[in-house]
């Protein structure tokens, strides 16, 4: 594999992730058994029936292949999962609570009965799906899909009644039922905690995938992760999925010392969980200029995914679905001007940061040697992926080096 190939399966195969195989971390010995050689990477979930109720809620989705012709789908397949998150909004009281439904293999049981939440009787439910591979579809029962406000062929990406759900949000916010934490300050380098919309952290198809962390077990089956089921299943083993989302609520926020906002997950008594449309409402409210905003050069906006053309309508489909400004115009999308932002504020940021990033844990040791050599590395690969050096005319600044197995252990910001 080429490296211009192996920078687009970056993209592709999640925010963090560099090549398909190299996402098998620790988790391929432990996964089921699977194909390596001719995996297939567009595999589909089968909805349950009324999803946004406690029953839908609670019944797991089946992940299946789109095209059996291309081999199985299996969920235990680090290259292969998908997740979904769900959020709560009781129109009452403004809470907003997470529930993480479960993903199983189809035709499988899962390896501990999920939780049946309790839900507000007055309340707005949406979900948010995550994938692993290239493309996620979702099928339904009759018209569930239409009637839930389900959009869907965003790459890994889809959303279902995402729109009512951030409405009803700022409602309760005008309202004062639900009051958004600030941002705060970093102990560390004493600058305002980064967002999902901020350029010092967004990437080349920011604000894609989920929180969602699942229990794996040794013979393919899953669960929810609670601790109840941490206490029942003793060889499992916990996943997220790969996000830009998880990569700033568990690295980045922990490395300078913020901390994510967060809510009770109705999976799991006492327990309280970040989530995607709390990054997303945060940083709505409070992310200062300049705002990154999914450009048209983002491959899960092109048309179809990841090789199509720039498409306006896309990107506004997607845009929906995590709450972000609509653009009338391709300008308010401009890749350009998102490359510019990127390259100003980005390499900046990384330098004054080194330290901290330096001394804390890499997402993928076997892909970069510490959260800083893995941020330089998401960057040099963006840049490649948004074809910025075109636009701008200007090479990438920053310089990675790497050892003998391709680890990057520095990074060189000029």
């Amino acid at each position: 594999m080429t490296l211009l190939r192996n920078l687009i399966a970056f993209c592709v195969n999640s925010a963090f992730t560099w090549i398909p195989a190299l996402i098998l971390i620790g988790a391929a010995l432990f996964a089921a058994p699977v194909n390596t050689f001719a995996q297939n990477m567009d595999c589909m979930l089968f909805v349950p029936a009324d999803p946004l109720s406690a029953d839908g809620l609670a019944t797991p989705y089946q992940l299946m292949p789109t095209n059996s012709v291309s081999g199985p789908c299996n969920e235990a397949n680090p290259n292969q999962s998908a997740f979904v998150q769900g959020a709560v909004i009781n129109l009452d009281t403004g809470q907003i609570s997470i529930y993480n439904p479960l993903v199983i293999d189809q035709n499988t049981t899962p390896a501990a009965p999920p939780v049946i939440p309790t839900l507000p009787q007055r309340r707005v439910v949406a979900l948010w799906f995550g994938f692993n591979g290239n493309n996620l579809s979702l099928v339904g029962h009759g018209d569930d899909l239409k009637d839930n406000h389900c959009t869907q062929h965003l790459g890994q990406f889809a959303y279902c009644n995402a729109v009512a759900f951030f409405a009803h949000a700022y409602e309760a916010i005008e309202d004062e039922k639900l009051h958004v934490p600030a941002l705060g300050t970093s102990p560390k380098d004493h600058e305002v905690c980064p967002t999902v919309r901020s350029f010092v952290h967004v990437d080349q198809d920011q604000s894609d995938n989920v929180t969602t962390i699942y229990l794996f077990m040794h013979d393919g089956t899953t669960a929810q992760d609670t601790a109840a089921n941490r206490g029942k299943l003793k060889m499992s083993m916990a996943r997220g999925n790969p996000s830009d989302n998880r990569l700033l609520d568990v690295f980045i926020d922990q490395a300078l010392g913020c901390t994510p906002w967060t809510a009770p997950d109705l999976a799991d008594p006492g327990a309280m969980v970040a989530a995607l449309p709390l990054n997303e409402l945060q940083a709505a409210l409070f992310q200062k200029p300049p705002i990154a905003r999914i450009p048209l050069g983002d491959p899960f906006v092109l048309q179809p995914p990841i090789v199509g053309v720039p498409s306006l309508a896309q990107v506004n489909r997607y845009r929906r679905g995590v709450d972000q400004q609509r653009a009338d115009h391709k300008e308010d999308a401009s890749t350009t001007t998102y490359c510019r932002n990127l390259r100003n504020i980005h390499p900046a940021k990384l330098k004054l940061d080194m330290p901290f990033l330096t001394a804390f844990r890499s997402p993928f040791p076997n892909m970069a040697n510490s959260l800083y050599t893995f941020m330089a590395q998401r960057y040099v690969a963006s840049y490649q992926i948004l074809n910025c050096q075109g636009l701008l005319n200007e090479p990438v600044n920053v310089t990675l080096t790497t050892d003998a197995q391709g680890v990057v252990t520095g990074a060189k910001i000029q």
